[in-house]
């Protein structure tokens, strides 16, 4: 039905048909863009107030425009009629809203890597938004809607980004993506946290009786004290700024104050006088005030200025990654709540050696590590009570062998994972092992690529190490720590049972494990499995 609007000087239009009785076509008709059900509302409040007696009053009132109506209605101070038949253009088009997904278990936060579109581009389910660093890796997000990115909220290189924020907006298809309305809750939710506002600053109170306090002074070098330093410095108001500490690391201690109290009570000028409080009645200004505080004990160090020459103490600050504080984070849950057990094995790999030698020969590329992991796997599937997890309150065995892998990148430690690795042979692990090493060095692991795990394998020996011992990754049970293969003498029999030295590649690895779930019997009859079918590689073939 076409919309029927009042023209100027013609009042007679909006005025219901003689005995009618009914509502003015004024309410009933006309069609908004936008908002259906909000401009029908509006629609049937003023029906309401017509049929109920006030359609006359009502006409009065939104020809002059009145802002109150008597039965409790509200109306802006505009003309009537323009009121009612307000398009909803005006208010923007609705958006679609995208929020920071959480992309592995643990993550809290996110950084926007990059946008892999622009505002305007067309969106379909599953086309890549943006990447997101997580706790873990660099994910890129897919987009779940079909639409338009319309706008884009949260820039890239953002950091700290909670889950749920808002970073962006879609419309639907044909709508105008330029108009899109902007949320009012919609902020950046950006990592760094604003600097703390300054404490306003409040009347001095009247001094009262107390020790003079010194205040460090802008400029000057902080001054580490001892505990018994400061209480003498503070009680004689005596300035250590310019004494060389004699302490260790740089610490003022007591016997300086001691030194520095006998210098000023022997007439010499000191650095600082003792503060003379005011009458009681005076009112500091606020230089005396602060000039009574508490002298400042450094926390950190001085912060070093580019440019300029390192002064004493300083540092140079190196922002942690969200990847860096996450293992900070789960090295110190696993070390202060896991009960750690430790046990060493050294294992013979010259049958190991020889094979991989026989396999490069056919051009088969496999490394020792690839040996280890399918011996692991082995020895798991023959051993299944290692195989498990602790959840904080019960232990579950797991029926599949998932192995992480221990990969050193730039922006920290990170365990893809082997899955199925009893069903795998050696090439195939070498390749998997190879694929998810480049990925997590690239920052290219999926969240099912490094989430969960029932095993970890971490190998230092590339590097030099002889033997270490390793953090367990929680809620796994056990982790092996190998170390490198080195020359040994060791005293063998002859067929004739002589006694003689040969020399062998010896390899040490270390198992750490959870106490509560696997005992210390338990843990040397799996490196004893282990030891046995790391040095007799044909037993991996046969499982």
């Amino acid at each position: 039905m076409p919309r029927q609007v009042p023209r100027a000087g013609h009042r007679g239009s909006l005025k219901p048909p003689p005995g009618a009785g009914g509502v003015p076509d004024y309410f009933c008709s006309g069609r908004q863009r936008g908002s259906p059900g909000a401009v029908g509302g509006r629609a049937k409040m003023a029906a309401s107030l017509w049929l109920s007696g006030g359609g006359e009053r009502l006409l009065r009132l939104l020809r002059a425009g009145r802002s109150a109506l008597g039965t409790g209605l509200s109306l802006p101070a505009r003309p009537g009629w323009r009121h009612l038949h307000g398009t909803w253009e005006l208010l923007g088009t609705p958006g679609i809203k995208v929020l920071m997904p959480a992309l592995s278990p643990t993550m809290e936060e996110g950084n926007i890597v990059k946008w892999l579109k622009k505002e305007g581009d067309t969106v379909n389910v599953g086309d890549a938004l943006c990447e997101i660093e997580t706790d873990k890796a660099v994910v890129t997000m897919e987009s779940s809607d079909d639409g338009i990115l319309a706008k884009i909220l949260v820039e890239e290189g953002s950091k700290n980004v909670r889950l749920g924020s808002l970073i962006g907006l879609l419309v639907e298809e044909g709508q105008d993506w330029k108009q899109v309305e902007i949320p009012a809750d919609a902020g950046s939710p950006s990592s760094v946290a604003p600097p703390a506002p300054a404490p306003a600053s409040a009347p001095a109170a009247p001094s009262v009786s107390a020790p003079p306090k010194l205040q460090h002074q802008p400029g000057k070098l902080q001054v580490r004290l001892s505990p018994a330093a400061r209480n003498i410095l503070e009680t004689h108001g005596l300035d250590p700024s310019n004494v060389t500490p004699t302490g260790p690391r740089g610490i003022f201690t007591k016997e300086d104050a001691l030194k520095l109290l006998q210098e000023k009570q022997k007439g010499k000028p000191s650095e600082l006088k003792p503060v003379v409080s005011p009458a009681p009645a005076a009112v500091p200004s606020p230089a005396q005030a602060t000039a009574v505080t508490s002298y400042p004990r450094p926390a950190i160090p001085p912060v070093s200025t580019p440019g300029q020459p390192a002064a004493l103490g300083t540092f140079t600050e190196i922002p942690a990654s969200n990847i860096r504080r996450v293992i900070a984070k789960r090295l110190t849950e696993s070390k202060t709540t896991i009960p750690h057990a430790y046990a060493a094995a050294d294992c013979a790999i010259d049958a190991v050696l020889k094979l991989r030698k026989e396999l490069a020969k056919d051009d088969i590329k496999v490394s020792v590590n690839d040996f280890i992991i399918k011996a692991t796997a082995v020895t798991l599937k023959q051993m299944p009570d290692v195989n498990v997890t602790w959840d904080g309150e019960a232990c579950r065995r797991l029926q599949s062998i998932d192995i992480s892998i221990a990969v050193a990148t730039d922006r920290g430690l990170i365990t893809p994972i082997i899955k199925d690795v009893a069903a795998k042979g050696i090439k195939e692990i070498a390749a998997s092992a190879k694929a998810l090493a480049k990925k997590a060095r690239d920052g290219k692991l999926l969240p099912e690529e490094y989430q969960g795990g029932s095993f970890s394998i971490s190998n230092l020996g590339m590097f030099g190490i002889s033997d270490f011992t390793a953090v367990i990754n929680p809620p796994q049970a056990c982790i092996l720590a190998v170390g490198r293969a080195r020359p040994a003498l060791k005293i063998v029999e002859d067929e004739e049972g002589n006694e003689k030295l040969e020399q062998h590649q010896l390899m040490t690895v270390t198992l750490s494990s959870d106490g509560r779930v696997v005992d210390d019997e338990l843990a040397s009859k799996f490196l004893e499995t282990l030891k046995a079918n790391i040095e007799n590689p044909m037993r991996l073939a046969l499982n």
